[in-house]
Protein backbone atom coordinates (compact mmCIF):
# COMPACT_ATOMS: atom_id res chain seq x y z
CA UNK A 1 0.00 0.00 0.00
CA UNK A 2 1.64 3.24 -1.15
CA UNK A 3 2.24 5.31 1.80
CA UNK A 4 0.68 8.97 1.90
CA UNK A 5 1.07 11.93 3.69
CA UNK A 6 -1.54 14.56 4.44
CA UNK A 7 -0.09 18.15 4.24
CA UNK A 8 -2.26 19.18 7.31
CA UNK A 9 -2.64 17.24 10.72
CA UNK A 10 -5.21 17.48 13.07
CA UNK A 11 -3.74 16.78 16.83
CA UNK A 12 -6.39 14.32 18.72
CA UNK A 13 -6.10 12.82 22.16
CA UNK A 14 -8.05 9.34 22.06
CA UNK A 15 -8.61 6.85 25.11
CA UNK A 16 -8.03 3.27 23.90
CA UNK A 17 -8.25 -0.38 25.80
CA UNK A 18 -4.62 -1.45 26.70
CA UNK A 19 -5.31 -4.16 24.56
CA UNK A 20 -6.15 -1.66 21.41
CA UNK A 21 -2.77 -0.12 22.66
CA UNK A 22 -1.00 -2.91 22.79
CA UNK A 23 -1.81 -4.14 19.19
CA UNK A 24 -1.39 -0.73 17.59
CA UNK A 25 2.40 -0.80 19.27
CA UNK A 26 2.94 -4.87 17.75
CA UNK A 27 1.53 -2.94 14.40
CA UNK A 28 4.23 -0.48 14.98
CA UNK A 29 7.62 -2.64 15.50
CA UNK A 30 6.20 -5.09 12.51
CA UNK A 31 5.73 -2.23 10.19
CA UNK A 32 8.67 -0.41 11.47
CA UNK A 33 6.53 2.68 11.49
CA UNK A 34 7.64 5.70 13.53
CA UNK A 35 4.64 6.31 15.54
CA UNK A 36 1.24 4.86 16.85
CA UNK A 37 -0.63 7.95 14.89
CA UNK A 38 0.52 6.09 11.65
CA UNK A 39 -0.69 2.90 12.54
CA UNK A 40 -4.06 4.07 13.01
CA UNK A 41 -4.13 6.53 10.13
CA UNK A 42 -3.52 3.25 8.07
CA UNK A 43 -5.84 1.22 10.11
CA UNK A 44 -8.41 4.02 9.65
CA UNK A 45 -7.49 4.40 5.60
CA UNK A 46 -7.90 0.58 4.88
CA UNK A 47 -11.40 1.05 6.62
CA UNK A 48 -12.01 3.90 3.92
CA UNK A 49 -10.91 1.83 1.16
CA UNK A 50 -13.07 -1.14 2.16
CA UNK A 51 -16.13 1.05 2.61
CA UNK A 52 -15.51 2.70 -0.75
CA UNK A 53 -15.37 -0.75 -2.67
CA UNK A 54 -18.53 -1.95 -0.58
CA UNK A 55 -20.12 1.62 -1.94
CA UNK A 56 -19.07 0.87 -5.46
CA UNK A 57 -20.08 -2.77 -5.67
CA UNK A 58 -23.42 -1.74 -4.28
CA UNK A 59 -23.73 0.96 -7.01
CA UNK A 60 -23.01 -1.98 -9.63
CA UNK A 61 -24.93 -4.61 -8.05
CA UNK A 62 -28.10 -2.34 -8.23
CA UNK A 63 -27.29 -1.40 -11.63
CA UNK A 64 -27.05 -4.89 -13.29
CA UNK A 65 -29.80 -6.07 -10.89
CA UNK A 66 -32.32 -3.02 -12.11
CA UNK A 67 -31.65 -4.18 -16.13
CA UNK A 68 -34.47 -5.25 -18.12
CA UNK A 69 -34.47 -8.75 -19.65
CA UNK A 70 -33.84 -6.45 -23.07
CA UNK A 71 -30.96 -4.45 -21.60
CA UNK A 72 -29.32 -8.09 -20.38
CA UNK A 73 -29.48 -9.14 -24.02
CA UNK A 74 -28.43 -6.11 -25.56
CA UNK A 75 -25.23 -5.97 -23.08
CA UNK A 76 -24.73 -10.19 -23.78
CA UNK A 77 -25.12 -9.00 -27.40
CA UNK A 78 -22.33 -6.22 -27.35
CA UNK A 79 -19.96 -8.30 -24.97
CA UNK A 80 -20.58 -11.38 -27.50
CA UNK A 81 -19.63 -8.84 -30.41
CA UNK A 82 -16.51 -7.44 -28.38
CA UNK A 83 -15.41 -10.79 -27.58
CA UNK A 84 -14.98 -11.55 -31.44
CA UNK A 85 -12.81 -8.77 -31.96
CA UNK A 86 -9.93 -10.33 -29.81
CA UNK A 87 -7.31 -11.79 -31.94
CA UNK A 88 -7.35 -15.39 -31.18
CA UNK A 89 -4.74 -16.76 -28.36
CA UNK A 90 -1.56 -18.84 -29.41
Amino acid sequence: MPKRQSLRKAKRTFSLSLEVVSYLESERRAKKQKSLSAVLEEIVRRQQEAKEMERVSAAFSHYYDSLTPREIAEDRAWGDFAATQFPDEV
